[in-house]
């Protein structure tokens, strides 16, 4: 058993990086600190600096959406901890933020502004202010991201060493080329060459508290020699940003208004220390582990912002435009670092109606994030927490997603003003389908005129709770369908605390119908494609269409394959496969030269014309076939007690066709072809 355990020991210490760690663990003194600025003065980077090149450090991607040129950046997808805290349909929102963050880097004025991300409730403004806190730690680990600190040493017999003997290290692990004097602290980095073209060295601010009195104690023990109080007493080191380990990320958030004060945020007394140092006045009998000291070099983010008391908020202000905190008993203390806030709609109103609010309001940038109106993203946050790999033992049948997130992107809309287009039109407009009559300029009209789109409507986190009953109820029986999810969203409308009246319940209820009919006419489609997937068939009916539209262009006869004889095109079949998507009678000779066109332009490629390259043309062929099959497969008859044998061989083809091609097992492909053949039943059949 030693053996064993010694082996599995090794076995996982040989996963443990030691570069990694000796880079991380990385000690000297003041002058190898120089020397490393020298090298790469981007490590003495502010906060602001570091957290926008880290976002830009991940890559990007441009794309054109309706002739607006958008940039996706690949941090906000959470690559690092495989797409965990991932953000999708808010490329915009993200873009401003961006240009927040580069225009604070420059020190433009927003350095000195509290970002804050307002939105209802649900739309990702934590998920956001997570995800930066998450990549600063991990941004810290890297070359890229170092940053460093340092610890008064050797302070035995200085009169300045704590009862222990230990290292002092800075508080607030501060920048430590502070402790250079600020009086002759610009004029040393550049007679030192610290600055280079592509990054100047810039550091302001003074040392905190505790480590300016030991500073200033050994200036006086050393008669004013700075060389000797930095060169016998500074130990310089790497550190990485925790919030775990409350170093460089700090949180905080709103509670009882008894229980919480603002050296929460500032620090406080250390009351066992006061003994040691003999007054409560010495600030190395002061903790400065506030939210606002801990933060420094990295992020403070204040969570649901604006529910905190004036109090705090007055802190918030010095912390903002001056980059200053006022810890109790001491001068005030500067800080870098960013201070990101998030609010929900309700809670931003308010500050809007007090007055005594105005100052906090001009000190605040503020981001609208709003809920997606894209459904393609939308249905990506489902598939996220709904994967295969996290619903073991359950099917979710085609759709299922996607109909959820139709009907919460379809509550967030506001009915177009003109253009006469339904809610569900614009829908798929937003998610870049063509339809015809409306184009990309369309499309821009519809988001301008709806300003604040996306600021209203059901959260994800309410149709990701009924996606969720829907998974664990009885009825499931390992595989849950769109119909059991759309009951959960609606029943669940009676007692949701977020609608506020019944006009709003009523809307969302006949959404609900406006979702229904359109998953119809979705697996209407796809039935009809299984039915029609007959390749040899439909290819059969293809051929015998080229081969009479050929004639017809031509003005010649068609040899008839059986008889031999030549004969005259075959108007009624070519108009049967037209009239299936639309072609009036009076544009059929525009659509036979179109495909006649397609044909030439792929001869002159080299290509041979294949039938399913022209999606016009391979849709009115499936639904011809259709036509022509779903007589002979008796659909209907699928919704009596009886079916014939040689009717259920070809509904279990059917069934093994939408399993194949679209994804259904065995239960929910049996539950798609009876819901469709009720339909067919009912006489609904057959646009």
């Amino acid at each position: 058993m030693g053996e064993s355990e010694g082996s599995m020991i090794k076995t996982v210490a040989a996963m443990q990086d030691y570069d990694l760690y000796r880079d991380l663990a990385w000690e000297g003194g003041f002058e190898d600190y120089l020397e490393i600025v020298r090298k790469t003065p981007k490590v003495t980077r502010n906060a602001f600096q570091r957290c926008f090149d880290m976002i830009i450090a991940a890559g990007h991607d441009e794309y054109i959406d309706n002739k607006k040129k958008l940039v996706r950046y690949r941090f906000f997808q959470d690559p690092e901890d495989s797409g965990k805290d991932a953000v999708f349909g808010l490329d915009i929102p993200l873009m401003r933020l961006i240009n927040v963050l580069k225009a604070a880097a420059e020190g433009y004025g927003p350095e000195k502004r509290v970002i804050l991300l307002h939105g209802p409730v649900g739309s990702s403004k934590s998920t956001i202010a997570r995800a930066l806190k998450k990549g600063l730690e991990a941004y810290s680990t890297k070359p890229d991201g170092a940053l460093y600190t340092f610890k008064w040493v050797n302070l035995t017999g200085t009169g300045l060493a704590s009862s222990d003997g230990e290292d002092f290290i800075s508080p607030m692990r501060e920048e430590p080329l502070r402790l250079i004097p600020q009086d002759w602290r610009s004029k040393a980095i550049e007679e030192l060459g610290l600055s280079n073209e592509l990054f100047p060295v810039v550091v302001d601010g003074d040392l905190d508290p505790a480590s300016r009195f030991i500073f200033q104690g050994l200036m006086e023990k050393y008669e004013g020699d700075w060389a000797k109080v930095v060169t016998k007493h500074i130990r310089v080191f790497r550190f990485i940003l925790s919030e775990k380990d409350r170093v460089g990320i700090g949180t905080f958030q709103p509670k009882d208004e008894k229980n919480q004060d603002s050296t929460e945020l500032t620090g406080d007394i250390n009351y066992r220390k006061i003994a040691e140092y003999g007054s409560d006045s010495d600030p190395r009998a002061f903790n400065f582990d506030g939210e606002f000291n801990i933060a420094n070099r990295g992020m403070i983010e204040f969570v649901e912002m604006l529910k905190l008391d004036v109090a705090f908020l007055y802190d918030l202000l010095g912390a903002s435009q001056e980059h200053r905190v006022k810890p109790k008993k001491f001068a005030q203390t500067d800080i870098d670092e960013v201070i990101i806030g998030h609010t929900n709609e309700a809670e931003y109103r308010r500050l809007l109606n007090n007055e005594f609010m105005e100052a906090l309001r001009d000190r605040t940038i503020k981001i609208d994030i709003p809920y997606i109106t894209r459904l393609s993203d939308e249905i990506k946050i489902y598939e996220k927490e709904f994967s295969q790999a996290k619903v073991k033992g359950r099917h979710i049948a085609p759709h299922t997603l996607e109909v959820a997130a139709m009907w919460a992107v379809l509550t967030r809309l506001e009915e177009p003003k003109k253009h006469n287009l339904q809610l569900i039109q614009k829908m798929k407009l937003y998610d870049g389908k063509v339809l015809p009559g409306y184009t990309q300029d369309t499309v821009k009209e519809l988001r301008k005129e709806s300003s604040r789109e996306g600021m209203a409507g059901i959260s994800p986190r309410y149709v990701q709770d009924k996606i969720s009953n829907a998974l664990v109820s009885d009825i499931a029986d390992g595989t849950i369908n769109p119909f059991m999810v759309l009951n959960e969203l609606e029943k669940g409308l009676t007692n949701h605390s977020l609608i506020t009246n019944d006009e709003e319940r009523r809307q969302y209820g006949e959404l609900i119908g406006v979702v229904k009919r359109e998953y119809e006419e979705i697996v209407k489609n796809e039935v009809q494609r299984a039915i029609s997937a007959d390749e040899e068939a439909i290819a059969k009916l293809a051929s015998n269409y080229i081969d009479n539209i050929k004639a017809y262009t031509l003005k010649e006869k068609v040899k008839n394959r059986y008889t031999g004889q030549a004969e005259e095109p075959d108007e009624r079949m070519m108009r049967s496969i037209e009239e299936k998507i639309d072609i009036a009678d009076n544009r059929k000779e525009d659509f036979r030269r179109e495909i006649m066109n397609f044909i030439g332009a792929k001869a002159i490629e080299g290509k041979q014309f294949d039938w399913q390259t022209n999606d016009r043309l391979r849709r009115a062929l499936e639904l011809k076939l259709f036509e022509d099959q779903k007589d002979s497969i008796k659909l209907k008859t699928l919704v009596s007690a009886v079916v014939d044998k040689e009717t259920q061989e070809k509904i279990d083809i059917i069934k093994s066709r939408l399993m194949r091609y679209f994804g259904y097992n065995e239960v929910s492909a049996t539950d798609v072809l009876n819901y469709v053949a009720s339909i067919f039943a009912r006489g609904d059949a057959a646009e």
